[in-house]
């Protein structure tokens, strides 16, 4: 079993807090997948990704940017 990752819960307290403007930027700057996946599992949990859909969305989107193989250029 995985730890739960420091970053997600301090990012659900922003969410939590009604300062999703805030976690819209850490969002953003995701260190991983796995850390925004265990966000949502948080967000879920707690009944607050139904209330901000602009999180929803956006950890939706950071998922698959994360996922997708990054693009490199020649040298």
């Amino acid at each position: 079993m995985s730890r739960q990752s420091i970053w997600a819960s301090k990012v659900a307290a922003l969410v939590q807090s009604g300062n999703s403007q805030a976690a819209l930027a850490q969002i953003k700057v995701a260190p991983t997948v796995k850390d925004v996946k265990q966000l949502r599992d948080l967000l879920l949990k707690n009944k607050l990704l139904a209330a901000n859909p602009n999180v929803d969305s956006a950890t939706s989107d950071q998922i698959v940017a994360l996922s997708a193989p990054r693009l490199h250029r020649s040298p």
